[in-house]
């Protein structure tokens, strides 16, 4: 059963931003609801008020602007799915939408909420981290622009204020000759949260190397995260099998896994370690096809 609380309707942006303040920090804002309306039912979260922003139109848009690809925090997971710009240069995000939940799910589902609710296991942050995105978090008369590896602090917590929204997400386009994946193991086929989930990156230069390359890991850690390590060794190599196998050892040392009722943290150690090595090797495979074109 829901708890009480005050729905407040705002129209545009402006009139969101200025209910949150006026009523802060006893408000929360409410998109697709499907993460919080089920806190609400088993009592998570007890919000006094709800500002609804699904279906403003200052947060529901994708598009290009200069070399970055932005889109509104609005944006459900079915649209990043449908959006050709997002497939040329994201398709890592692309691949994590594809196998988010299901799609009833999809449709409801934001960009905007799914980052705010900040879940270890959060489907669209590892893509988005590898891809260097950065968020719009605005309150009343004034916004700032924050790295995603930067906004997570813990489980489920984040530096975003009482007062601020996310608005947007971008990232830079990815040079030509990019390649980038995602893939996650779940319990089930359908609406299953990721035991373990991992999206690389990987950039090749005129000589066929490594010249720029992320690796970013969800569910393994309290919050997403980045192995730095394992990207300083893919950097300036050719992705061989021993260039492959160091890496994948730096992002399993990365993890600090832990056991629930998904999953042991041994295997999930394990999994860590096969989803890495598999996406570097999908990465291997694409560069030598890269430099057999060239």
């Amino acid at each position: 059963m829901l708890p009480s609380f005050e729905l407040l309707m705002p129209e545009t942006l402006p009139e969101a931003l200025e209910m949150l303040a006026g009523y802060a920090p006893d408000a929360m804002p409410l998109a697709g609801g499907t993460n919080l309306v089920p806190d609400l039912r088993g009592g998570k979260r007890r919000p006094g008020v709800l500002v609804n922003v699904h279906g403003l139109d200052a947060l529901q848009y994708i598009g290009r602007q200069d070399r970055y690809v932005v889109m509104g925090a609005g944006v459900s997971l079915a649209d990043v799915l449908e959006s050709e710009l997002i497939g040329a240069h994201g398709r890592v995000l692309q691949e994590a939408a594809r196998v988010f939940a299901n799609p009833l799910i999809r449709n409801r589902a934001t960009v905007g909420g799914n980052l705010g609710n900040a879940s270890p296991a959060a489907d669209t942050v590892p893509p988005l981290l590898v891809l260097d995105a950065e968020l719009k978090l605005a309150s009343a008369g004034e916004s700032r622009w924050v790295g995603l590896e930067d906004f997570f602090v813990d489980v489920c917590d984040t530096i975003c204020r009482h007062v601020e929204l996310i608005t947007a997400v971008r990232w830079l386009v990815p040079p030509p000759r990019t390649f980038s994946r995602f893939r996650k193991l779940t319990l089930r086929k359908s609406t299953a949260i990721s035991v373990v989930s991992v999206a690389v990156r990987v950039t090749l230069g005129e000589s066929g190397r490594c010249v720029d390359a992320a690796v970013a890991l969800g569910a393994v850690a309290p919050t997403p995260i980045r192995v730095h390590e394992a990207e300083e060794v893919l950097r300036g190599e050719a992705l061989t099998p021993e260039v492959i196998d160091r890496a994948t050892r730096f992002a399993c040392t990365a993890a600090s896994c832990i056991g629930d009722v998904r999953s042991s943290a041994a295997y999930r150690e394990r999994v860590t370690d096969v989803l890495t090595r598999r996406l570097l090797a999908e990465a291997q495979e694409w560069s030598e096809e890269q430099w057999e074109r060239s």
